[in-house]
This record gives structure tokens, sequence and C-alpha cells, in this order.
């Protein structure tokens, strides 16, 4: 396959240094010299085909990045991706996330988690021009961005005529550029492999972003297709996918300097926000979420302290919200203190300088420039607003305003309908809504409402949404025992709960809706008529964001262009590369001392407590004691290596990514950044920015020696 044709944007990235920037694959090619010189033995025009080999492993779970490793589809990825997958197969009888899972044949599989997908990138096609066409340049607000979305529905349907793909139309550059993404999306995924929790997350949350690490993070599953090899709903009889590329496992394991790229799936990174939107999340968002964090962590704590099988049903959602929790307090601890928004508030006054001093910059950026602040200040306030309410919607509630929408959009022709409503967001959103109750207990989901719902009810009543108020039967001022009143009245009303009840209005009309007496049914249609004008306001903000920012981005993409810097786009979910070397820092966490480049198995032992979040499994501990290593010890180390350092520009999204030597073989998983270093999500810092792999030696002497996977090792070539 041809790479697409570049854009000025790309072209404009070629001054980058290789430590900074996650690079579509397109652009590599612009770094060649870097890449060569940093030691990549590819080609690397290679690196910007997505069908040649290494980027046609490289595949996304939607929310993880992920790689196949097998000719029969098997998956690996970080542990912390499979997690939610392992809790709600496990039972306090049959607890796989302590004792870990190992399906010794094909036939032990299990279902992944309700909504699972491996999705693997085909094609990427830049479709600027069809999806801001000279019609929709004259527009503004809502027309533009009602009109953006019917183009890129459109795209998206003929891409989709293709059977089994899933295509997306993705924004670069703050909506400056647009690409299509073709993706086959693989819904049957199945689990086969993770280590015990004392392995895959040992350390938990104490060593979450540190250094030193010691974390298994990693975990197996496996993508399965119809007979006919096409992309299929979970059947028994399903068969496992061929790839066409998959994984190499390195023979040699990395040393320190050795060259590394990961191949991944970055979620965001925000190094082209406005100075405003600096000054925002951090003095407001960051803090505001922190609080709420918190708070649903003790919620759950204490709902379910007793009653471990409900424990089991949050496992997932007490993870991922402990991950998030811990990374805002590093970033905002990092923030303290330093100039980031002093440098980020001098580059823009320069760009703005730059643009007026030249009448035809002026002309062309100037009004942009502007209307980007105004508007952006505009959108913070109203998600400052709204912020408590979205943490006071009933989960359930929340479903049922999505069936409602889903009923009144089924009313219309396919293309007409709101996106994330059409027929092919339909399987998805079945899977979903019907998997809830295995991730759901009504006791902790009201307990969580109410604290949100009373620091929502005490702000002024001019920041209420009077329709969400008159659902629920609340007012303004209310006290915490008559909020509690009108929660347990909602939820006593409804049989939401009940998976046969709630998937069966997947089908039902409007008037179904309408006609039913189920409380939060009922709540539904009584918002949305109000869910509608609030959504069409966002629509005309939306619209004008959009134009003023691609405004904005293309003013600064030529200033920094003008004096021969970088335009990388800000990660978006989309497949891209980074790379760098393994290094460890001169400096600690705290200004003083080192790190080294890895951790070996002797930490594990050292860092052992036998209870909580460091209690490796015995059999484990047998093995590093007997020093079982076989011959995955590092010749240097004389040990086996856990974990190690490198430069790769990572964000979250970039979990489960593929760490690759200069050969192209599999050396890692990315699942981690350093604690002081996540920050870079908005200002890079070279000498700081450090991320985490689980070293594949690692994960092979756990395969072999601790869990004795040795169907999945002669699988991935090892055995």
């Amino acid at each position: 396959m041809k790479p697409p044709v570049l854009s000025l944007a790309i072209l404009a990235s070629i001054a980058a240094h290789a430590d900074e920037g996650m690079w579509m694959p397109q652009q590599l090619p612009q770094v060649a010299k870097q890449l060569k010189a940093d030691g990549l033995k590819l080609d690397p025009a290679s690196l910007a085909r997505l069908t040649d080999f290494p980027l046609g492993a490289i595949v996304s779970l939607g929310g993880c990045s992920a790689s196949f490793v097998s000719p029969q589809g098997l998956v690996i990825t970080n542990h912390h991706c499979v997690y939610n997958s392992v809790a709600v197969n496990s039972t306090p009888q049959r607890d796989l996330l302590a004792d870990g899972f190992l399906a010794k044949t094909m036939a032990d599989e299990l279902p992944a988690a309700p909504g699972s997908r491996v999705f693997v990138t085909e094609d990427v096609a830049n479709v600027s021009t069809r999806v801001i066409t000279p019609e929709v340049a004259k527009l503004a607000g809502k027309a533009r961005q009602d009109a953006m979305e019917n183009n890129q529905k459109i795209l998206v349907a003929e891409c989709e005529q293709d059977p089994g793909r899933r295509c997306t139309v993705a924004s670069f550059y703050g909506g400056l550029e647009f690409y299509r993404i073709k993706q086959l999306e693989i819904r049957d995924v199945r689990l086969v492999h993770a280590p015990p929790v004392g392995i895959g997350k040992f350390g938990g949350d104490t060593d979450n972003w540190m250094w030193p690490r010691h974390t298994g993070d990693y975990g197996i599953y496996r993508a399965y297709v119809g007979k006919d090899g096409k992309a299929a709903d979970y059947a028994k009889d399903n068969v496992p996918y061929r790839p066409k590329l998959w994984l190499r496992i390195a023979k040699d394991g990395v040393k320190e300097g050795d060259f590394v790229m990961a191949l991944g799936y970055p979620g965001r990174t925000n190094r082209h926000r406005l100075p405003s939107e600096v000054a925002f999340t951090f003095d407001w968002n960051y803090p505001a979420f922190v609080k709420a964090s918190g708070e649903t962590l003790a919620i759950i704590e204490r709902e379910t302290k007793n009653d471990p099988a409900t424990h089991l049903k949050y496992a997932g959602q007490i993870a991922s919200v402990n991950n998030y929790y811990k990374n805002r307090k590093g970033m905002l601890a990092s923030y303290a203190g330093s100039d980031i928004l002093a440098r980020k508030t001098a580059e823009h006054e320069a760009l703005k300088a730059w643009v007026d001093a030249n009448p035809q910059r002026r002309a062309a950026f100037g009004a942009d420039i502007a209307a980007a602040g105004k508007l952006i200040a505009r959108r913070d306030a109203e998600l400052r607003r709204d912020f408590f309410l979205g943490y006071s919607m009933p989960r359930f509630l929340n479903s049922a305003r999505t069936l409602y929408r889903l009923a009144n959009e089924r009313t219309k022709p396919d293309i007409e309908r709101k996106s994330g409503y059409q027929e092919r967001d339909v399987p998805r959103l079945a899977s979903v809504i019907g998997g809830q109750d295995r991730t759901y207990d009504e006791k902790v989901d009201k307990a969580l409402v109410l604290n949100f719902l009373k620091q929502y009810n005490a702000q002024p009543a001019d920041q209420h949404d009077a329709a969400f108020d008159a659902a629920l039967g609340i007012r303004p001022g209310m006290g915490e025992a008559e909020l509690k009143a009108a929660l347990d009245r909602i939820y006593a009303g409804s049989q939401l709960q009940d998976k046969d009840v709630r998937t069966a209005w997947l089908t039902k009309t409007p008037q179904d809706f309408k006609a039913s007496n189920d409380s939060f049914i009922k709540a539904a249609v009584a918002m949305y008529d109000a869910d509608m004008k609030r959504e069409a306001e966002e629509d005309e903000l939306a619209g004008n964001i959009q134009k003023a920012y691609a405004g904005y981005m293309k003013a600064k993409i030529a200033y920094l262009h003008s004096r021969g810097r970088a335009v990388y786009p800000d990660a978006n979910s989309t497949l891209r590369v980074t790379f760098g070397n393994v290094k460890g820092r001169d400096y600690g966490a705290d200004g003083t001392g080192s790190w080294t480049a890895f951790t070996t198995v002797k930490g594990i032992v050292a860092k052992h407590t036998g209870e909580g979040e460091f209690n490796a499994p015995e059999r484990q501990l047998a093995a590093i004691r007997a020093k079982d290593f076989g011959r995955w010890a590092d010749p240097a180390l004389k040990t086996v290596p856990v974990d190690f350092l490198a430069t790769l520009d990572i964000t979250g999204g970039n979990s489960g990514s593929a760490a690759l030597n200069a050969r192209g073989e599999l050396v890692g998983l990315a699942f981690d950044n350093t604690l002081d270093s996540i920050i870079s999500d908005w200002d890079f810092d070279p000498r700081a920015t450090r991320d985490i792999q689980v070293d594949i030696r690692y994960i092979l002497w756990n395969m072999e020696k601790v869990d004795h996977a040795d169907n999945l090792l002669k699988e991935m070539g090892v055995l």
C-alpha cells in the first residue's frame, strides 16, 4: 500500500528530536535519518506502510494498544487492559484476579468483558477536503457542525461497505485536518491468559507511575471470527483469526542505550492548547476531578467492604479510577511551581506578535486566534457548570436516555441519524447495555449518585438542569434526606436492572417509551427535549470552535515552521510510532540520586510483604529463590529483568504498546510513564520524560517457570 499524500503540516514536522513526538506512520520517512542514526535496522519507509511489518501486527483494543504474536490470533497487551475481562469472569469461589487464568486449550478460553473489540487498522486516508468542502468553509456554528458530521457519515458509510469494517474520521491539528481510518472490527474476543494480580498488578496503586517498578503488566487475548473468516459476534464454533502479520519475540533482550520504539494508539495529548486552557485545566478541572475520584473510591470501598462478589463487580472501575486519580495528582504536583503556564503564555504572545507583524498574516489568522480564546472560555465555563451533573446520573437513567435516543433516531433514515446511533453502532450498544449488570450494584450506584447529587444540588439554581431536577423530583436546596428519598423512589420504580427487560428496550419505539411507567424510562422521556436543546447549543459552540481553532492551528504551524520547529499532531487515539533509547536517569524524582534502566526479580523478593499490593505468588517466589531463570536471565544482570525505562513519548492509550528493538522484534510492553513525566501530555521535557516497559524476558519467564503456559509459548514460537 502506498502511504497517503503528506499534508503541509506533516511536511513541516521534519525537525523533531527523536525522543519527542508521537509520529503518524506516514511521517516517519521525514525523520528517516534520525531513525537510522538512533539505530533502526529496518527500512524507515516500511514503518510508513500499515500493511507491512511491523505495523500490520499492531492493533487497538479501543482504549489500549496490543499486537498479534501468533498466526492464530493471539493478542498480547497489558494486564490492566485485560483486568476487567478477568474481573467479570471471576467469582468469590473462582477468583481469577487473585489466582490468574490460563487456558490450556482453546476450548478453555473465556469471553472477554462485554463490548471488547480488537481493531486492525487497514487504511488511513487524508479526507480533509471532503469534510471541509468549500460550502462547509462558508458556514459557522451548528450549521457547520451538522454539515461536517454529515460529510463524515458519508465517508464512513462508503468505507463500511466492506463488511466487518469499522471506519472513523479523526481530527488532527485541532480540526485543521481529517483522516479516515479503516479498521477490521473483531467482535469475538476471548481471555486466554492473565497472571495472578500479585504479578500483573504487583505494587498496586502504591507503585503506580513510580520507579523502580516490578509489575508484570501483561495479559493475552485471542481474536475470533466466523468460519468464513469474517468478523462475527461470539459463537462457540467461531475460529481463531489468522492475521497476515504477527510480531516475533526477540531472541536477545535489550540493554541500556539500545534503540527501542513503541507502536500503539495513544489517547490524548494537549501540547497545542491555549494558555487559557492550561490554566483552566490545572487551576480547576484536574483538582475537581481528583476530589471526585477520591470520593468515588472511598464510597465503593465502603459499600463493598464486606461483600466480595460486589467488590469484584467494581474491580475494573476501581482500577480505572485509581489510575487516573494518581495520574492527575501527579500532573498537579509537576505543574505546581513550574513555569509551564508562563512559557505557554509567552509562546502564545510570540505567535500573536508574529501574526500582527504582517498584514497578510493578520488578515488570515488574527480573527480566528481572538475568537478561539473567547469561545473556549465559554466552553470551559459550561464544563464547570455541568461537572456534578454528569456524576449525578444514575447508571440506568443514562442507559434509558441512550435507549430512548436510539428509538428516536431509528425513525430517521440511517444516514440522517446522529453519529453513535446508526445501525453500525447498535451491536456495540447492545453489548454494553446487555452486560451492565455484571458491573453494577444498586446500593453502590445509589451511594455514588447521592454523594454527587448533594454537591450538584448545592449549586445556585441558575446552574441547575431544570429537566433533570423535574425528572428526579428534586429542587435546589433540598436536604440529604429528601434527596435520598427521591433516589429511593426512582430506583424502586424501574426494572432496568433486569437484563432481559433492559435489552428489550433496544428494539422498542418512541411510543413504547412514552407509554411506559418505568421510572428511569419516564425520566429519560421527560428529559429528552431539553437534552436535544442542550445538544444543539453545544453543536453551535463546537462548530464555531472548530472554525476558529483550525485557523489558530494553521497560524501556529506556519509560525513554528518559520522557526524550523516540528509540528507533529497531538495524540488522538490513532496509530502512532515513537522512538528513543533504553535509558535510566541521572537524577531521581526529588532531584537527587539516579535511576538505573532496569529492575530485576530481586526487587520482587525485597518488596514482597505477603499481603495487599505486595503479595507475589509463592510459586513465583520459589522460582526466584531457586534462581530457576533458564534462558531468561540477562547476561550482565545475572538475573531476570522485570521492567525497563526508555525515552519514549507515550500517554494513556499506549498501554500495551509493543516495544520493539532495532529489528522490529518484541522486547517489551509499554505500560506507564514515571509520575513526574506524565505532565508531558501538556509539556514535553526531554530531560525528565521516561516511560516504563515490562521486559519480554520477564513475561516469558513467568509464562514458562511460574504459570507453565507451554502451550502459548509454543504457539508464540518461543518453545
